[in-house]
């Protein structure tokens, strides 16, 4: 049994390695973000670009929403980062969007450091959290 959504994942994170590696390190998230999408459409990877979602308390909709960097293949979040390390709070952050969708699986991919980090979120089920 392979990994949840595997190719699609290998090819997200191959094209933010071929952005990591023309751009490398140092520059605002938002240049990341607008370099990937250009990848995207080259290598012909079906995406959205700040994707507003909704919030509910209580079973009722906030006016706030969160806004996710892409959802890729309709299925997987993809938050970008551009700082030093990627921290508990970011990952925090992804498993909101995905309980937010009901999307099971994010990418949290930084390019703030000499290599690309990446990470794969899976949203776990609230009703079975082992």
């Amino acid at each position: 049994m392979g990994l949840l959504h595997e190719n699609e994942t290998y090819s997200i994170i191959g094209a933010a390695m071929t952005v990591h590696q023309e751009l490398g390190y140092g520059f605002l998230e938002a240049v990341y973000q607008e370099a990937l999408e250009k990848e995207f459409k080259l290598k012909n990877i079906p995406y959205k670009r700040e994707i507003p979602l909704k919030i509910f308390y209580k079973n009722e909709p906030l006016e706030k929403l969160y806004i996710a960097d892409f959802i890729c293949y309709e299925k997987i979040i993809v938050e970008l980062k551009a700082t030093s390390e990627i921290t508990n709070d970011h990952h925090g952050q992804i498993m909101n969007y995905l309980s937010a969708t009901k999307l099971e699986l994010g990418l949290l991919i930084n390019f703030g450091k000499k290599s690309l980090e990446h990470k794969r979120i899976i949203r776990t089920n609230p009703l079975n959290p082992c």
